[in-house]
């Protein structure tokens, strides 16, 4: 199912939805390098961009779009938001994995990495979000799990989050500290962007997005 497109506003849309997915690929870039640990779903990526030979946005955009066809399976309802997330998130991503250097011996420049990656993220997923093109693959199967097995939005999210994090652990990804400070952070951090550009999701996106096990928001969720 397709969310209609608003032609009169896309031109804006699609410009400023690029500046939200801009900021959400640093955000990713910032937390991998700065060696702490990241987020549930970069740990997975980061696990298979290692063991295949392919840069993380690469990865990335693959993950994506297995989501995707999940949530198509799902019947749930996707916008052109949905895609440019898909797409345009990982090649962002991998242009700061080139620019921003690899920190693992300067631990106060690597806390300020992952807080301002966890900062970002939270304001990328408001300006992108709040664009209402669709949300992204991972908070729409969300959704899509909710919807067609009556778990809550938090237990949907969690059971998600907590065994892509296992498998990417068990494959080596970058697990640490940082993820535990990321899994309670974010949803704060997307809380308070979300009021700062007052964005106002549809009540289900919200609280995912506003969980303390959200990734992503998505956006990337």
């Amino acid at each position: 199912m397709l969310k209609p497109i608003r032609w009169n506003t896309f031109i804006r849309d699609f410009f400023v939805i690029q500046i939200g997915f801009a900021l959400y690929g640093l955000s990713i870039a910032l937390t991998i390098q700065a060696d702490l640990g990241t987020g549930t779903w970069s740990v997975f990526e980061v696990a298979l961009a290692n063991l295949t030979g392919l840069t993380i946005g690469t990865i990335t955009i693959l993950v994506a779009f297995g989501v995707l066809v999940l949530v198509l399976l799902f019947k749930e309802k996707v916008g052109w938001g949905t895609l440019g997330n898909i797409l345009s998130i990982g090649l962002w991503l991998d242009v700061f994995m080139k620019i921003i250097p690899f920190e693992e011996s300067n631990l106060p420049l690597q806390v300020v990495m992952l807080f301002a990656g966890i900062l970002l993220m939270g304001i990328a997923s408001a300006v992108y979000i709040g664009v209402d093109a669709g949300a992204g693959p991972r908070d729409s199967l969300m959704l899509a799990i909710h919807r067609t097995t009556k778990l809550s939005l938090r237990m949907a999210r969690a059971s998600v989050e907590i065994i892509v994090f296992i498998i990417g652990w068990l494959l080596g990804g970058p697990a640490g500290i940082g993820t535990l400070i990321f899994a309670i952070l974010i949803g704060p951090s997307v809380q308070w962007a979300f009021k700062i550009f007052n964005v106002r999701p549809h009540q289900e996106e919200k609280v995912i997005l506003t969980s303390p096990v959200s990734i992503e928001g998505d956006a990337n969720d």
